[in-house]
């Protein structure tokens, strides 16, 4: 099993951007300290009999140590590193004194007090042959490491591997789930939303007013329901054409979102009906809401192809959604409200 190099040679061929983009995959420079990690150090130490055990990363700078034992560094540059050396290499890379290697005679970590003699490292390959970094462990004196050690060193880097790419399944599958879900939510947003003005479609409007006819039901306090047309819709689109109408419709649409709080649900009945819920509003509070429509929908005008300036105006039903109210009454009595304001003139509110 002994495989090592103590001179200079057998150099491995591959990019080093390569290489460095794979390692940046793993998401794993810099992280906290992990116990997984931890306790293979731990067994690389026991079982090879040193004071120290490295696992460490090699960087386009630098060497980060995710577990270390014995040395207390997270880091060191790279151009001091042995195992920069290792990934250099194909198999474990040994060195028994490196007091007597010309690569390493000079180097800081090894002629430090107390020096480092002994290195023994074995590689983190990625599933694509790519060196990533090293499991190795270290000594103060020189020495050997016997044919099970070498055995067991070269199994626990495989090991240490094994759960970086677990870890990398694990990250995927979370940023999947988050996508999925945020792709739910997109769903669930297109099915209650109308795509032109981005209010709530009626489908979904007639879910939250059940809603709210059940919390009320419930104790809450009373609501106020307001079915909205716009008046003379009809000319405008059969004098100035479909698009021309899209963009009355989208202007009404910006006025509420206006004009109404961020509590009040406003939706696209159909067409150019609209209606609104008002949660916890009375009936005068809403007629007040109602006259704030009226006055900022006659100060704003709609430019069209350049030239033209369109102006609308709305017929309200207002009505109260109580518990004496069943939500069918309410929707029926919203509607007669509605063409009671048409009959009289429209542009205005109508209540009980």
């Amino acid at each position: 099993m002994t495989s090592y190099s103590s001179q200079p040679g057998d150099a491995r061929a591959y990019s080093e951007e390569a290489r460095l983009s794979v390692l940046a995959s793993y998401d794993i420079l810099d992280t906290p300290p992990d116990s997984a990690f931890d306790e293979i150090t731990e067994l690389a130490a026991l079982l090879c009999d040193t004071p120290i055990a490295v696992i460490n990363f090699v960087d386009r700078d630098r060497q980060w140590f995710k577990s270390e034992k014995g040395l207390g560094i997270k880091e060191t540059p790279r151009d001091i590193s042995i195992c920069a050396h290792v990934i250099l290499q194909s198999e474990l890379f040994i060195v028994p004194d490196t007091h007597q290697d010309p690569r390493f005679v000079c180097n800081p970590l090894v002629t430090q007090d107390p020096p480092l003699r002994f290195y023994a490292g074995a590689l983190l390959n990625s599933p694509d042959g790519l060196p990533l970094g090293t499991l190795c462990v270290l000594d103060h004196r020189p020495r050997e490491l016997t044919e099970k050690q070498q055995v067991a060193l070269t199994t626990l880097a495989n090991q240490i591997m094994k759960n970086l790419e677990l870890m990398r399944i694990q990250q995927e599958q979370a940023s999947l789930i988050q996508q999925l879900q945020f792709a739910q939510q997109e769903l669930i947003h297109l099915a209650a939303t109308d795509p032109l003005t981005g209010l709530y479609n009626r489908r979904a409007f007639e879910e939250r007013l059940s809603q709210e006819q059940s919390l009320i039901q419930r104790g809450r306090a009373p609501a106020a329901l307001m079915l909205m047309d716009l008046d003379n819709f009809k000319v405008i689109n059969d004098d100035f054409g479909h698009e021309a109408g899209d963009k009355v419709i989208e202007h009404f649409a910006s006025v509420c979102k206006k004009v109404f709080r961020q509590a009040d649900v406003i939706g696209r009945w159909g067409g150019e009906e609209f209606v609104v819920l008002l949660p916890g509003t009375t009936e005068t509070d809403a007629c007040q809401a109602a006259q704030r429509l009226h006055q900022l929908l006659a100060q704003s005008q709609i430019e069209y192809d350049g030239n033209t300036a369109l102006s609308i105006t709305v017929s309200i039903g207002l009505c109260s959604l109580s518990k004496d109210c069943p939500l069918e009454e309410a929707l029926r009595l919203a509607d007669e409200l509605l063409y009671q304001a048409k009959d009289q003139g429209r542009n205005r509110t109508v209540t009980r």
